[in-house]
């Protein structure tokens, strides 16, 4: 089981950016599945971007396609999620999650370890 730490997050104006980082114990992201989550405010929680697999393709949802990205520093053992051109839209709790690799194409639903949360405002 992974312990995944979220740091990152806070206030920034329409445009702009900002990254949120997930920093785990116990598993080797590098090796596992990967999921970034949202939940705005008065929305069920949605899947941003997931990566079920190690050279697996991401999976990116329709509203953050070429704003957000993912990486990684291996030897940190910590996944980025680069978040541009961010929108008032893109408001909410962010959440990043893994779990057992498995194959497939979007954010599933083997997700077994979860960070706290971090929350992201867009407003002026």
């Amino acid at each position: 089981q992974a312990q995944l730490v979220q740091s990152g997050g806070g206030l920034v104006q329409p445009g702009g950016s900002l990254r949120l980082a997930c920093t785990a114990s116990g598993r080797p992201l590098e090796y596992f599945a990967i999921g970034w989550f949202r939940q705005a405010p008065g929305k069920e929680r949605e899947g941003v971007l997931c990566i079920n697999s190690k050279d697996g393709i991401p999976y990116y949802a329709d509203s953050v396609k070429g704003r957000f990205t993912i990486s990684r520093d291996n030897a940190k053992n910590t996944v980025y999620l680069q978040m541009n051109s961010l929108k008032p839209e893109d408001t909410g709790v962010y959440y990043c999650a893994s779990a057992l690799p498995v194959s497939g194409y979007g954010c599933l639903d083997q997700y077994s370890d979860w960070g706290q949360g971090t929350q992201v405002i867009v407003s002026s």
